[in-house]
């Protein structure tokens, strides 16, 4: 069978998952009535395991942004996860599934003071931080509490880079421990994230290389950190070739304690590494046109887009995978969008996708790999398109 990639740069590294059709044949005899995610939590389970034997003695905080469903969370519970929350939502979805309050980080550098209350009286006592006003408010609502301080990162091979937004400079993570250590607050460490679907672990080595750098200052200023947040960045397999989550993550562990020595706690945060390759989007053909006669390029029009599922499309940053029930017909290129009446709703027009020359409306067509960030970003109903189902077998 083919597998359409929107581009074909780089060598192709099948990981074990993709050999496991559970999730495949499962789509392939059922009918939807609308775009649907379909997981396989088994493959959840065998990716923490993987990740959990090259990360060794670091604790994984699966960031429960990447897919909050909640049979994915009950089995990272029983596989002995901690969870990076973002939210009060993700907080109590956690703890209403067994997850121990000690094994919750609350990772967004912005937060309610109300959910930093909740938080902190339902027993979390690790928070994150990049800004004094932050401080100020974990000190007033969850004194005496543990506080990392999060770091830009000026460099990232990453496909999605992850800068500006959250974070402080280097220059002035030194003043925020100090003023953290001032309000009664604990710090503890630091965290950062290196981008999104980082596809090869020497990519960390510069990132690893700045942040090893304020960590050494901070321990000459007299700061006794014992805790290093790597963050996310372990990747998926959308077609371009990836090092195993084992060997991955072996990896950037061997570039940390090169740098950092033997750091007490170390937390690594994946998201997209641990669920991405667990589910498959069951969608369908709406339309196949051409704009005028002369067009080299047909638009393939899906039952789901950017609105619904696949805002990782946006820029073409996240290339997925495309199978059909035509795979053995000869390949055209296509533009391929959304249903939605948002212009902005086109999925793959710089790099066209190859998808085979017969395909028409009502065809059903699959998406490898997309348990990561797709059910969690698919909207409520724009356009009146209902977001994406999800299924769990």
């Amino acid at each position: 069978m083919n597998v359409h990639t929107p581009d074909a740069r780089g060598a192709f590294a099948v990981p074990t998952s993709m050999r496991y059709n559970a999730v495949e044949n499962y789509i392939r005899n059922t009918t939807f009535d609308r775009p649907t995610l379909v997981l396989d939590t088994d493959i959840v389970a065998q990716h923490y395991q993987q990740l959990k034997a090259g990360l060794g003695n670091a604790n994984i905080h699966y960031a429960v942004k990447a897919n909050p469903t909640r049979e994915i969370i009950e089995t990272l519970v029983a596989q002995g996860s901690h969870f990076d929350a973002a939210s009060r939502g993700e907080i109590e979805l956690c703890l209403s599934l067994g997850a121990q309050p000690s094994d919750i980080s609350f990772g967004n550098t912005v937060k309610r003071a109300s959910d930093i209350a909740f938080a902190y009286h339902a027993g979390i006592t690790l928070f994150a931080a990049d800004a004094e006003e932050e401080l100020e408010k974990l000190a007033e609502h969850a004194p005496k509490s543990e506080v990392y301080i999060r770091l830009i990162v000026d460099a990232s091979e990453a496909d999605w880079p992850l800068s500006r937004k959250f974070g402080c400079a280097r220059d002035k993570a030194l003043s925020l421990l100090g003023y953290a250590r001032d309000l009664g607050l604990k710090p503890v460490g630091f965290s950062f994230h290196v981008g999104s679907q980082t596809r090869r672990s020497a990519m960390w080595t510069v990132t690893l290389d700045q942040i090893a750098q304020v960590w050494t200052d901070a321990h000459a200023a007299g700061f006794e950190l014992d805790l290093l947040n790597i963050g996310g960045g372990f990747p998926a397999f959308y077609g371009e070739e990836i090092e195993g989550p084992t060997a991955y993550a072996a990896g950037v562990m061997k570039l940390v304690h090169a740098r950092f020595g033997n750091v007490p706690r170390i937390m690594a945060e994946p998201g997209r590494g641990l669920v991405a390759e667990a589910g498959m989007i069951a969608a369908e053909v709406l339309l196949v046109s051409k704009k005028s006669n002369n067009d080299t390029h047909r638009w393939v029009y899906l039952d789901i887009g950017k609105f619904s599922g696949l805002a990782e499309t946006m820029d073409e940053a996240i290339r997925y995978q495309f199978v059909t029930d035509r795979d053995h017909e000869d390949t055209g290129a296509c533009i391929l969008a959304g249903p939605s009446c948002d212009s902005a709703d086109v999925l793959y027009e710089l790099r066209p996708v190859q998808l085979p020359l017969g395909l028409k409306s009502g065809d059903k067509i699959m998406i490898r790999n997309c348990g990561a960030y797709t059910s969690s970003y698919s909207s409520v109903g724009f356009n009146g398109f209902p977001p994406l189902a999800v299924e769990v077998i």
